[in-house]
C-alpha cells in the first residue's frame, strides 16, 4: 500500500484553506487509500519566535482538529513530531548531506529573511534549515507521496534530492518521495486581500475564516470579503481574483463548478450570502466533533500515544539504517543483539 504523510504546523490556528485545500481530503481520501501518517510538526513551530505555552496549546488543538475532520486512529497514525525521536536524529544526518546553497535558495527562507533584515533583525539558524528536517519526517516513514500546495512543492524536492543523494553515496537506505497536487481549492486566498493564501501562521484579522470561527463570525467575514469592479459575476482568477475566490470556496463547499456557479448568480451579493452559509455548514460538524473531543481530553492524549509508537516502529528501522549506511558506529547494546543473533 502506498504510504502518505502530511504535517499540520502549530504556528496558528487552522483555516478553512488548511481544511478545504488538505485536511478534508486526508479524512475522505487518503486514509482509507493509502497507509497514511498525520503530523503536528511541533517542532518546525520552533523556528520563529513563539510563546512556548501558545504552542502546547496549538499542538493539542491541530490534534484535536485532525480528529474532528474524520481523521480514524484505526485506519492512520495520527501522532506528534517530537514524540518521535527519529525526526530529530534523521534531520542531522540529512544536513550532513545537504548543502548551504540549497538551504539559501529555499523560496521561504529568502522571503522571511529578507523581511527580518529590513526590519534590522536576523532570522533563527533553524528556519534555514527547517526544509532538512521536512525531509527527514517525510524520508524516516518510508513515504511514497507527500500531498502538498504549491508552495510546499520545493520542499518535497529537496526531500527527493536528498534521499538520491545519500542512496547514492551510502547505499540504497531511502524510498524517493513523489509529490501530489490536490485538484479542488488547494488555495483558498484571504478574502481581504485575494491576491495572498489564506495563511494561518503571521496573518490575522477578517480575511481569515478560522475552522473555529462562530457562525456569526464566519459569515461578517464572507459578507464583507472584497471583490472586483463591475457588477457581473463571473469565473476569471487573473482579472476578477475576488469573485474567483468566493466561487472557487463555494464550489469546494458544495460540490460544484467555480464556472457554472458563476452563471447562476446575478449579484455579488448573492454569491457571498450563499458562499457563507455554505461555510458554516462544513465547518458545523467539525466544530461540533472538536467540541466533543475537548470534553474528552484523555482520548486525545491516548490516540497521541499509540499513533507515536506506531511511529516510531515504522521510523526507527530506516533511521537506523541510516545511521549504519553512513558510518557511525551502532550503540553497544545493538552489537550485542547482533552478535546474539
Amino acid at each position: 500500500m502506498t504510504r502518505v504523510f502530511s504535517g499540520v504546523k502549530p504556528t496558528g490556528n487552522l483555516t478553512l484553506g488548511n481544511y478545504l485545500g488538505a485536511m478534508r481530503r486526508w479524512a475522505a481520501v487518503d486514509q482509507h487509500q493509502a497507509d497514511a501518517l498525520f503530523c503536528v510538526v511541533d517542532l518546525h513551530a520552533l523556528t520563529v519566535e513563539h510563546d512556548p505555552a501558545r504552542v502546547r496549546r496549538l499542538s493539542r488543538q491541530a490534534a484535536s482538529l485532525l480528529l474532528a475532520t474524520g481523521l480514524d486512529p484505526e485506519l492512520c497514525t495520527v501522532f506528534v513530531q517530537s514524540h518521535v525521536d527519529e525526526h530529530a536524529r534523521l534531520s542531522y544526518l540529512l544536513e550532513c548531506v545537504a548543502t548551504d546553497g540549497e538551504m539559501r535558495r529555499m523560496i521561504q527562507y529568502r522571503e522571511k529573511a529578507a523581511r527580518e533584515r529590513q526590519r534590522g533583525g536576523s532570522v533563527r539558524l533553524s528556519l534555514l534549515t527547517y526544509p532538512v528536517l521536512m525531509a527527514a519526517d517525510i524520508l524516516a516513514y518510508g513515504t511514497d507521496e507527500v500531498p502538498v500546495g504549491d508552495d510546499q512543492a520545493q520542499h518535497v524536492e529537496l526531500a527527493r534530492d536528498l534521499a538520491v543523494r545519500f542512496n547514492r553515496r551510502y547505499g540504497y537506505t531511502f524510498v524517493v518521495p513523489r509529490a501530489t497536487h490536490p485538484t479542488v481549492a488547494t488555495r483558498v486566498m484571504n478574502l481581504q486581500d485575494p491576491a495572498s493564501k489564506m495563511g494561518k501562521s503571521e496573518d490575522v484579522g477578517p480575511g481569515i475564516v478560522y475552522l473555529l470561527d462562530e457562525p456569526d463570525v464566519v459569515r461578517k467575514k464572507v459578507l464583507r470579503a472584497v471583490t472586483d469592479s463591475g457588477r457581473e459575476v463571473v469565473y476569471d482568477r487573473e482579472a476578477r481574483p475576488g469573485l474567483a475566490n468566493l466561487l472557487e470556496i463555494l464550489a469546494a463547499c458544495t460540490g460544484g463548478n467555480p464556472s457554472e456557479l458563476s452563471g447562476v448568480y446575478e449579484s455579488y451579493g448573492a454569491l457571498k450570502k450563499d458562499t457563507a452559509e455554505a461555510v458554516v455548514e462544513v465547518l458545523r460538524p467539525v466544530q461540533e466533533r472538536h467540541k466533543a473531543l475537548c470534553a474528552d481530553p484523555g482520548y486525545v492524549e491516548e490516540v497521541l500515544r499509540d499513533g507515536a509508537e506506531r511511529a516510531r516502529a515504522m521510523a526507527r528501522p530506516t533511521v537506523d539504517a541510516a545511521y549504519r549506511a553512513i558510518g557511525l558506529l551502532p550503540a553497544s547494546a545493538d552489537i550485542e543483539v547482533t552478535a546474539q543473533g
